[in-house]
């Protein structure tokens, strides 16, 4: 049976239960009724026991503040708190997780009707995911060996010796928007795999302050051309876990730093062990994140800042994301109070 199915099976189901209206006013007219007759048996009890005689309009307020007090605040559980999972629910699928499902059984017709329809939303929010992942994937596939055959053929042409000033500039240009073509295909593909991916493979152990200093050492053309400066302090570390995918976050995040840096900058990077955790900080003095770039930093295709956006395709932090959710790694961003901006990953030591 489909979601949908189970959705109308259910409004059938229910239509011969009582709404949360006349719930509702069963149970005040109830209330009320207890109120009184409560009230009743105080004034008969008072004038029994004491000498003195108690207005009964007073004790009837008095006991129905209290009565009110205690009912209300049980009855307020009843009808809260499934528009509190119903928010805690709806918060995640905002943050893009589909995989979210609610309780269907209540013995309210309105919450089981709610909660039917939220979830037929998430299973349909969670199939266009799955479909628009998987037509960039077999799309960007389909894209890799044309491509790979024009950036061949362009790097034979950019070889040839008999090209004018303008022939060889427009090689240039082919040769160079290919290989960005190139490096969004592979990015998506990567991506599209970790996505399907659940559990870390291809567990190693290695030394962690290495690979971050072989990145470093990687980007030397970028932090050379805008002459920034390294400050770099590594705890000499051993780390379990898929070494070409970690050196990928270390590749996007040192880049980034570089590339938000200006001219003559400065870049701090720090890896300490504490306990049972190792926390890596990279920190640029670029111009930092908006607060709504901070909400979307690590989206598929999110650039923040439009005047990079020939210097890269959106995907490095969501790839940066994806790899240390499936090493139990996680990783934050906020700015710095100086100026720039701050990335700390934090992984657990096997």
């Amino acid at each position: 049976m489909t979601v949908r199915e189970r959705f109308e099976k259910v409004r059938q189901e229910q239509r011969n239960r009582f709404s949360l209206r006349t719930r509702l006013t069963a149970l005040v007219t109830m209330e009320m009724l207890v109120c009184v007759l409560i009230s009743y048996g105080v004034d008969q009890l008072f004038n029994n026991v004491f000498p003195w005689e108690v207005p009964l309009e007073l004790e009837l307020v008095g006991v129905c503040l209290l009565v009110g007090i205690l009912v209300t605040s049980q009855l307020s559980k009843f009808f809260f708190n499934p528009i509190k999972k119903l928010r805690g629910a709806m918060d995640k699928v905002a943050e893009g997780d589909f995989s979210v499902r609610l309780e269907e059984r209540s013995s309210s017709k309105e919450i089981m009707e709610i909660y039917t329809g939220f979830n037929l939303m998430a299973h349909e929010l969670s199939s266009t995911e799955i479909l628009q992942t998987d037509f960039v994937s077999n799309v960007s596939h389909e894209f890799k060996t044309p491509i790979n055959a024009i950036e061949g053929y362009s790097t034979l042409l950019q070889d040839s010796e008999n090209l004018e000033a303008d022939q060889r500039e427009y090689i240039d240009k082919i040769l160079f928007n290919t290989q960005r073509l190139s490096s969004l295909v592979g990015s998506i593909l990567l991506l599209s795999k970790l996505e399907n991916q659940q559990i870390p493979s291809h567990q190693v152990e290695y030394r962690l302050d290495e690979q971050i200093r072989q990145s470093i050492v990687a980007l030397e053309p970028a932090w050379e051309k805008k002459d920034i400066e390294f400050d770099v302090e590594l705890d000499r570390v051993s780390y379990l876990g898929n070494e070409p995918m970690m050196r990928q976050v270390w590749d996007n995040l040192i880049s980034n730093a570089i590339k938000f840096s200006p001219s003559g900058g400065a870049v701090k990077i720090h890896l300490v062990k504490k306990l049972k955790k190792l926390i890596f900080t990279v920190e640029d003095q670029g111009p930092g994140l908006s607060e709504e770039a901070q909400k979307h930093i690590f989206d598929k295709f999110y650039q923040a800042d439009a005047s990079h956006k020939q210097e890269g395709n959106g995907l490095g932090l969501a790839l940066v994301k994806r790899i240390l959710t499936i090493e139990k790694g996680q990783i934050t961003a906020e700015n710095i109070p100086e100026g720039g901006c701050r990335f700390t990953v934090t992984l657990r030591t096997k």
